[in-house]
C-alpha cells in the first residue's frame, strides 16, 4: 500500500524501497543485504514472498533504470541522472551511493517539510509532522475508540471543527506510580475543548475543570463482542467522571461537554501521563517560567524562580503541581497548563524543531504511541490534514481560556464548581458561532458582507409567508413547536411542520427561490435569522399544492421564539494566547 491506501499492481510497497536514517537526514535505498539498512522501522515483505511484478522491478533496478517514489505525490518520478551508470553497466551498492550527487541540505528540508507542516499544531496533534516512510509504521501506533453518533464520521478541511483533547489520570508506564488516583480507572483528568474557526483565522482552546459538577446523559458505548451497552447517566456529579466510571469511554465525556456547553464535539484525542514526558523530551525539552523558586513535596517540582526548561519526569511533575500555585486549586493549575501547552506550540514551531529531521521522527513516534483517538480520526493522512488546518491559526490568535465557574453554593466547605450561569452562555455562543476571542482580520468579510445584504430590502406580511418546518437535528418536537408560536404569536399562517429532515444539520437555515426573497427576509426578522442562514435556492410545493420555503432547525436551535443571530463579539474574560509568555505565581 502506499501513502493514499492504494494497492500496488507490481506488489512492492515503495515505503520497502526508500527509507530516511534519522541519523543523517538522507533517503537511502534498501534493496538487500548489500545495501546499507536505515534503522526506521517500518513492514518488509519477505524475499519468498515477492511476486513476479516484485523480481521484475528488482531487475530493472540492477539495469539501471530504478526509479524513486515522490513524498509528495505517491507516484513514481525518475530518479536523477546522476544515480544511473553511464553505458548500462550493473551497478553495486557502493557505486550508486559514490555517483550519488551531495544533497544540499536546503533540499533535505524540503523533503522533511513535504510531510512535516503541521509542527505549529496542538500538541497531541503533532502526529502530523510524521514523515511520508512512516506512514504504515506510524498508523499502527494509533489506538481508537469507537464512539458511535457521539462524534462526526469525518473530517472536513472546510468546516470548524471542535476538537476534545482528553488527559486521563490512569497510572500506565514506568515512573508514573506517584501521579494521579492509585487504582484510577482513566478518569477525565484533563479536558481541553479546542475549537478551530472556519476560516483558520483564530482557535479558541476552552479548559473544563475536573471538578465541575456536571449531569452526564445516557451513554451508548461500544462492547468488545460488537454490541452497544447504554450506561445509565447520573446527575450533579463531578465532570471527570464522564470516563472511567461505570465503563464510560472517550464518547461519553464528549456527551457531557455538549450537555453543558451546547457545543457539539466532533472528535476526541486522549493520552496519558505518558504522553507529556514523551512528547516534550521529543522536541528537546519546553521553556517554562514561575515567579518564586518552586519545591513541591507532592510532585516532586524543584524549579529556580525565572524560566527553566523541562522536559520527561520534570515536565509531567510542572503540568501536575497545583500545591505551589495560586490558591493550590485545580484552576489555577489550568493556567499551568494552559502556560506549558503554549510555550509547547512555540517549541513545535520553531525552525529548531521543524529543520531537524532526527527531532521530528522522534515527534510523530512519541505522539502516535501517546493518543487514543476516535474512529473518525484514526488515520495518519487524517491527522496530518488536521494539524495542516491549524498550522493555519496564528499563535497570537490561540486562545486559551477556562469555563466560567463560580463555587459549589451547595457546600460549605468548597471543593467542586459549577458553571457561572451569568457568564458562561455567552462564552459558549461565541464558539458555536466561530467568534474570535482575539482580533483578528477576517479572510472571508465579503461574503460575510454579502450574507447582511440579504436581509436587506423589502418584506411580506407576516400573512403572506410560505414556508414548510423541518427538524433537522434539533430535539424532538422542534418543528411542531416552532409552528405553533410562528402561527399562534407572530401571524404566519401559511406554514406546516413537514417532519424530519433527510440528514442532520448543525445550522438552522431557510431555502428559498428568488421571489421569495421578500417572505425570507419578514421570517428572518421574526425568528432572528442571520444572514448566514438565508440559503437562495429553490421552492418545494408544499401540502396545499402551492411553493413555500423551506426552514431547516438544526442543532443550534434553541427553542421556539429563541433568536439565532450570531454573537458578533466574544465576551471579555480570563484568558491567554499561545504567543504569550508567561510566568506562573
Amino acid at each position: 500500500m502506499d501513502a493514499q491506501g492504494r494497492g500496488r499492481a507490481d506488489g512492492i510497497d515503495p515505503a520497502d524501497q526508500w527509507v530516511l536514517n534519522p541519523k543523517t537526514g538522507e533517503y537511502e535505498l534498501r534493496l538487500g543485504a548489500s545495501t546499507p539498512q536505515s534503522s526506521v522501522p517500518g513492514p518488509r515483505r519477505p524475499a519468498s514472498q515477492e511476486g513476479g511484478g516484485a523480481r521484475r522491478r528488482r531487475n530493472d533496478m540492477a539495469a539501471g533504470e530504478t526509479r524513486q517514489m515522490s513524498p509528495v505525490s505517491g507516484g513514481d518520478v525518475p530518479r536523477p541522472r546522476s544515480a544511473r551508470r553511464r553505458g548500462g553497466e550493473p551497478e553495486t551498492a557502493q557505486g550508486r551511493r559514490a555517483s550519488r550527487r551531495p544533497v544540499k541540505k536546503k533540499s533535505k528540508v524540503k523533503k522533511v517539510l513535504a510531510w512535516t507542516a503541521g509542527g505549529t499544531a496542538f500538541v497531541l496533534v503533532a502526529v502530523g509532522t510524521a514523515g511520508y516512510l512512516y506512514l504504515r509504521h506510524l498508523e499502527g501506533n494509533i489506538s481508537s475508540t469507537d464512539v458511535g453518533d457521539a462524534g462526526s464520521k469525518g473530517f472536513s478541511k472546510d468546516e470548524a471543527f471542535n476538537l476534545l483533547v482528553i488527559g486521563t489520570d490512569k497510572r500506565t508506564g514506568q515512573g508514573n506510580e506517584g501521579y494521579g488516583d492509585k487504582g484510577s480507572v482513566g478518569h477525565a483528568d484533563t479536558d481541553i475543548l479546542l475549537h478551530v474557526s472556519k476560516d483558520r483565522t483564530n482557535a479558541t482552546a476552552l479548559s473544563i475543570p475536573r471538578d465541575l459538577i456536571v449531569n452526564i446523559p445516557d451513554c451508548p458505548t461500544k462492547q468488545p463482542d460488537g454490541s452497544t451497552k447504554v450506561i445509565p447517566g447520573t446527575e450533579n456529579v463531578r465532570f471527570n467522571t464522564s470516563l472511567g466510571q461505570d465503563g464510560r469511554d472517550p464518547g461519553c465525556t464528549m456527551r457531557t461537554v455538549e450537555e453543558v456547553t451546547g457545543i457539539h464535539v466532533d472528535h476526541f484525542m486522549m493520552a496519558d501521563f505518558n504522553a507529556v514526558k514523551t512528547l516534550s523530551s521529543a522536541v528537546g525539552g519546553v521553556e517554562v517560567c514561575v515567579t518564586h523558586p518552586v519545591n513541591d513535596k507532592e510532585s516532586h517540582l524543584k524549579l529556580p524562580a525565572g524560566k527553566s526548561v523541562v522536559q520527561g519526569e520534570q515536565a509531567l511533575a510542572f503540568v501536575r503541581t497545583r500545591h505551589s500555585f495560586g490558591n493550590q486549586g485545580d484552576l489555577d493549575r489550568i493556567k499551568v497548563q494552559q502556560q506549558f501547552l503554549g510555550s509547547l506550540m512555540r517549541k513545535m514551531s520553531s525552525s529548531d524543531t521543524l529543520t531537524n529531521p532526527s527531532k521530528l521522527l522522534d515527534l510523530a513516534e512519541a505522539a502516535t504511541k501517546a493518543l487514543t483517538v476516535d474512529t473518525g480520526i484514526d488515520s495518519i493522512g487524517t491527522l496530518k490534514d488536521m494539524a495542516l488546518e491549524m498550522k493555519k491559526v496564528p499563535p497570537k490568535n490561540i486562545t486559551f481560556t477556562t469555563v466560567p465557574v463560580i463555587d459549589n453554593p451547595a457546600e460549605k466547605v468548597h471543593a467542586t464548581v459549577v458553571v457561572n450561569p451569568s457568564a458562561a452562555p455567552a462564552v459558549f455562543d461565541a464558539i458555536k458561532n466561530d467568534v474570535s476571542f482575539t482580533e483578528v482580520k477576517k479572510k472571508q468579510k465579503a461574503a460575510k458582507d454579502a450574507q447582511a445584504a440579504q436581509l436587506k430590502g423589502s418584506r411580506s406580511a407576516p400573512s403572506d409567508v410560505r414556508v414548510r418546518i423541518l427538524n433537522g437535528g434539533a430535539v424532538a418536537g422542534s418543528a411542531q413547536e416552532e409552528l405553533s408560536w410562528l402561527q399562534t404569536e407572530k401571524g404566519v399562517l401559511k406554514s406546516e411542520n413537514a417532519g424530519n429532515a433527510p440528514a442532520q444539520a448543525k445550522n438552522t437555515t431557510l431555502e428559498y427561490a428568488p421571489d421569495q426573497a421578500p417572505q425570507a427576509r419578514e421570517l428572518a426578522a421574526l425568528m432572528g435569522l442571520s444572514g448566514s442562514a438565508l440559503k437562495p435556492g429553490k421552492s418545494v410545493i408544499n401540502s396545499q399544492g402551492l411553493p413555500a420555503m423551506t426552514l431547516t432547525l438544526g442543532t443550534d436551535f434553541k427553542g421556539a421564539g429563541v433568536s439565532l443571530t450570531a454573537a458578533q463579539k466574544a465576551p471579555d474574560v480570563d484568558k491567554s494566547t499561545a504567543s504569550q509568555v508567561k510566568c506562573a505565581s
